[in-house]
């Protein structure tokens, strides 16, 4: 059943906790918003499922926060973002959010906002990708690269266990070094001019120390947080229609699919401070 109220948050979702890196960024330069931040830890990881159901599930937290009054929700995984974005965007939106002037709602992802300004970072013009089996299967980051940089070379690996090792707390531990050493050795290998790498998962950051130590002090990091916010603010700025409908209250509110205590314990190390969530359900049966 939709729930009735006057605010209009910005909503922002993950599969699990990993969107909490972009949230943290996002907060951080646009402070003065509402945001609710929905998990799907109960059908978590994506990364491993096929396109059909990543859309199905995309989509049903979709309608969620727009049920939640959400005017815009920012597809805050990867996975999802390419596996599912496209469709929601041109196929379910003049459906389920009709306007007079194209959709009333808006559902943006994290893959554009990379890749329109990655290639400015890379001074070799050869840049890696690190991120789950789902993204580098979607090819969707060497499709969205190739609009926007043409002349850059791009090369990926998936990285299957580092999700699980950061989700078991481990991303800190001795025993995360030959995951981390293993995959960056197998990228660094296809080309030996990659002078970037992008963390194209947002659970990646937590790793983000191991893997300084693993690259020369050359090699350009990236992780999407921070572009994701600035692309944030300037879209903001160029719908001034949509901004002005969004509520301006700071408020904060912490929605999962599974246990909330689970949550809010995990949810501290990716948010960088303590939340207090709520369970909730996408109307759906989990698998």
């Amino acid at each position: 059943m939709k729930q009735i109220t006057e605010n209009q948050p910005i909503g922002v979702f993950d599969s699990g906790y990993g969107g909490l890196t972009i949230l943290r960024e996002i907060v951080q330069k646009l402070p003065q918003y509402d945001y609710v931040y929905l998990g799907d830890n109960a059908r978590t990881p994506y990364g491993t499922r096929s396109f059909e159901t990543v859309y199905q599930y995309t989509l049903e937290c979709v309608k969620l926060l727009f049920d939640r009054g959400c005017r815009l929700v920012i597809v805050a995984c990867n996975t999802a973002s390419a596996k599912a974005l496209r469709n929601i965007q041109q196929l379910d939106l003049p459906h389920i959010a009709p306007g007079l002037d194209g959709p009333a709602r808006r559902v943006l992802g994290v893959i554009r906002p990379t890749t329109e300004v990655i290639g400015n970072y890379s001074e070799t013009g050869e840049v890696g990708i690190l991120a789950t089996r789902g993204t580098v299967s979607s090819e969707s980051y060497l499709v969205e690269i190739e609009k926007f940089f043409p002349d850059v070379r791009v090369y990926q690996e998936a990285c299957p266990m580092w999700v699980p090792l950061i989700e078991n707390g481990e991303y800190d531990s001795p025993g995360a070094d030959y995951f981390v050493k293993q995959h960056l050795a197998r990228i660094m290998a296809q080309s030996p001019n990659i002078d970037t790498l992008l963390l194209a998962c947002t659970h990646y950051p937590l790793l983000i120390d191991k893997i300084r130590q693993y690259v020369p002090k050359t090699i350009t990091i990236l992780s999407q947080g921070r572009i994701v916010a600035n692309s944030l603010a300037n879209y903001l700025h160029r719908h001034p229609e949509l901004e002005s409908q969004i509520s301006q209250c700071g408020n904060r509110q912490f929605l999962t699919t599974d246990s909330a205590d689970d949550f809010d314990r995990q949810a501290t190390v990716f948010y960088g401070e303590a939340v207090q969530s709520v369970y909730c359900s996408p109307e759906v049966h989990v698998r």
